[in-house]
């Protein structure tokens, strides 16, 4: 059986902080003795444990092939409506799927909160 390599994973959260809103100058007294929250910025999700893929022998891999995937991540790090946008082939698209969801991610946070993010995850298969 040939095993999948994640050499590469590649995130891209699609989702928009609110610390990128700009504030209006204040023009009188009252709007400028309110508080703002200061926000301390966004961290995208991160693989924190993969999952090896067994894949068939008869199944034909090109070097540097990748397949792209575009999933959910929940607050607590698991994967959702997995996703596949790139097919690198249909025989290991399934055991990619399988495998990315019992991948443990940490979850992206806004403001030291866990919140769910929709990501794309490229994976690279090497034989």
């Amino acid at each position: 059986m040939r095993r999948i390599l994640v050499a590469s994973i590649l995130l891209s959260p699609l989702f928009v902080s609110a610390a990128a809103v700009a504030s209006k100058p204040a023009s009188d007294a009252t709007a400028s003795t309110q508080v703002r929250p200061v926000s301390t910025g966004v961290v995208p999700a991160k693989v924190v444990s993969l999952i090896d893929v067994q894949v068939p022998a008869t199944t034909t891999i090109q070097n540097d092939a990748q397949v792209v995937l575009q999933l959910n991540i929940d607050q607590k790090g698991k994967a959702h409506d997995i996703e596949v946008v790139q097919s690198l082939n249909p025989e290991l698209d399934a055991p990619v799927v399988a495998a990315v969801r019992g991948f443990h991610f940490r979850a992206a946070t806004l403001d030291n909160q866990a919140i769910p993010v929709t990501m794309s995850l490229t994976v690279r298969v090497q034989h």
